[in-house]
């Protein structure tokens, strides 16, 4: 994984200002305090900026259990997403605002993984899930929600490819 691409992406975002971001949210939530504003904005920043954490840290995880030929399709899969130019939010026009909907589907995926019968990261990803996509829409939520889940089932046919492999070698 390229988590330097997407730190500059993010850093690219940040040095165009929160301005962006602050506009995205008066939009969105019409009618809030500026203060509040101001407090949204520096929550979904601190959000945005934990993204290559959560993703370093899931790939570490991976790594320890060694999982890495099964989770890490599904970690590029949202890489691929953070990293590419157009989408659903479109930072290259709306600089952070437009790493919203990137990071609401990094965080999903990671969801999604901690799913199992066994938790993977063991994360509670509520709150920052449910802060964006108050921020991003139930539309795009939704649009998110369903790539995520298409992420997952490459994930799944991923998982049955490495056990015929296994156990054809067994």
């Amino acid at each position: 994984m390229s988590l330097e691409d997407i730190q500059a992406v993010i850093d690219s975002a940040k040095a165009r200002g929160i301005d962006h971001l602050e506009d995205f949210i008066r939009q969105r939530l019409p009618g809030m305090p500026e203060p509040k504003v101001k407090e949204t904005g520096e929550v979904a920043l601190e959000i945005i900026e934990s993204v290559p954490i959560f993703l370093a840290r899931a790939s570490q995880e991976a790594r320890n259990r060694q999982m890495v030929r099964t989770v890490q399709p599904v970690l590029d899969h949202a890489e691929r997403y953070f990293l590419r130019p157009v989408d659903l939010i479109p930072e290259m026009t709306l600089g952070l605002a437009g790493l919203l909907d990137d990071s609401y589907l990094v965080l999903r995926i990671l969801q999604n993984l901690d799913r199992g019968p066994e938790p993977f990261l063991d994360w509670d990803l509520e709150f920052p899930l449910a802060f964006l996509r108050g921020l991003v829409g139930k539309e795009i939520g939704s649009k998110l929600d369903a790539i995520s889940l298409v992420a997952m089932e490459d994930f799944s046919q991923h998982l049955s490819m490495v056990w015929d492999q296994v156990s054809h070698e067994a």
